[in-house]
């Protein structure tokens, strides 16, 4: 028989067409007993992805969850505060302008002044313009929360997260954490290519920024330090091999650790691995440009087949997932301590990384919310790293605010990528040209 619920909360979802995602959270709260018999409010502006998600969602609630979760669904904006009304928890996972236009406007002008992409969702020109249109929807958000369910906590799955998150953290009300998957599957992950997984386990720490927060420590249950063998391994896998992680296994080599997210995204944090003189780097280091456009493409094209599988003839399955978003709610309603990898507001938490940086740290979240870990300074080269992305996204913050160009430029110019391959004219010319074309698509950034 199933456990008793021991809360009833309610937990809106932004962006409930993002279908197999709102599947694995909302799925995973109706599998916590805690949260099972929750009021679930999902809302979106595309009514055929919601209504899909609605149909997805009651078949798990009723297989699975005994019809228990009493599940709502909210289209348009008109609807959006009686969505959100007495929310204890926010889930954000929304994509303003989607794959097309804007997906494609962020890779296909940049393209034509040299400017190559891989995941362009983070950093970069692409993450730049993609915070500028998105900001302007949080906002509005925010505003909403702060009127009709001021107490809730958002958790913000959307990118680029340390732009987005640190956005909502220093100029709205409304209590956010901004959460990523990279944090979970790093270490073991890495463990695993290198046939080093211990069987019972491992201790790490982590800490930086989104996409590059940085393996500062590792060690098996015996404390015995890991780092060594991994270092070695590594260099050898790319001295010998092609595989799909060589530029983070290049990081071990280059500034002594390891980093949370992929290889493909880490490509475009930096000036070294992307550079039009030096063609050759591309194939040495297995970079595949255009990543992210080619990903949607063939989601696009798989989500027939997808929802098919997903449904199985008519029987829904689902398991509970390593998100963090149900593991952070039931901490929260029966104050049972939960660790996270969290993004969260610097205000010393990394001594030597700005103030207003978002940066992602251990957190303990528990009743009475997300308490951040101190973790003082890092190693200096990877304090520098991460300087060097935390500039433009404190600039596009700040162009989002001001609504200033020139703001914009800057960002651009500071980005590590865009301002080691083009001249600050192509820089200023770009960022025109993409602001006149999101403008057009509807999606305006300023």
């Amino acid at each position: 028989m199933k456990q008793e619920a021991l809360f009833m909360v309610k937990i809106t979802f932004m962006g409930a067409g993002s279908t197999i995602f709102a599947k694995n959270v909302l799925g995973d709260t109706m599998l916590t007993p805690a949260l099972c018999d929750s009021e679930i409010a999902l809302y979106d502006i595309d009514a055929v992805r919601l209504d899909e998600s609605y149909d997805m969602l009651e078949a798990i609630n009723k297989k699975l969850n005994e019809g228990r979760a009493v599940i709502k669904k909210y289209l348009g904006v008109e609807n959006r505060r009686d969505a959100l009304r007495d929310a204890k928890f926010v889930v954000n996972a929304i994509q303003v302008g989607g794959y097309d236009p804007c997906t494609i406007i962020d890779f296909e002008i940049p393209k034509k002044y040299g400017l190559r992409q891989t995941i362009a969702d983070t950093l970069g020109i692409g993450g730049i313009m993609r915070a500028l249109r998105t900001i302007p929807v949080l906002r509005d958000f925010a505003e909403d929360i702060e009127v009709v369910c001021p107490d809730a906590w958002l958790l913000n799955y959307t990118n680029p997260m340390a732009m987005l998150s640190g956005y909502m953290q220093r100029y709205t009300n409304v209590k956010t954490v901004g959460l990523c998957h990279s944090v979970q599957v790093c270490s073991e992950g890495l463990l695993k290519k290198l046939d080093m997984l211990p069987e019972d386990g491992f201790v790490d720490k982590i800490a930086g920024i989104n996409h590059m927060g940085w393996l500062l420590e590792i060690t098996d249950m015996q404390g015995n330090d890991l780092y060594p063998e991994i270092r070695a391994r590594a260099a050898k896998m790319n001295e010998t091999q092609k595989h799909d992680d060589m530029v983070r296994f290049d990081y071990i080599k280059r500034l002594g650790y390891y980093c949370t997210e992929s290889s493909e995204h880490n490509a475009e944090y930096n000036p070294f691995y992307i550079k039009p003189a030096y063609p050759e780097l591309i194939d040495r280091y297995n970079i595949p440009l255009d990543e992210y456009p080619r990903r949607c493409v063939n989601q696009i094209a798989d989500w027939k087949k997808q929802k098919e599988e997903l449904w199985n003839g008519g029987s829904i399955e689902h398991t509970r997932s390593l998100e963090y978003a149900s593991h952070i709610m039931e901490a929260m309603v029966t104050n049972k301590p939960y660790k996270i990898g969290g993004n969260v507001l610097n205000n010393g938490l990394i001594t030597n990384l700005p103030q207003k940086a978002c940066v992602e740290v251990p957190c303990l979240v528990d009743g009475s919310g997300v308490s951040p870990t101190y973790i003082g300074e890092l190693p200096l080269q990877l304090a520098a790293m991460n300087s060097t992305n935390i500039n433009p996204q404190l600039l596009t913050i700040e162009a989002a605010v001001t609504k200033k160009r020139e703001t914009v430029y800057q960002a651009a110019m500071l980005d590590p990528h865009t301002g080691a391959q083009l001249s600050i004219d192509d820089i200023v010319a770009m960022c025109d040209e993409l602001i006149e074309a999101h403008a057009a698509a509807g999606f305006p950034v300023l």
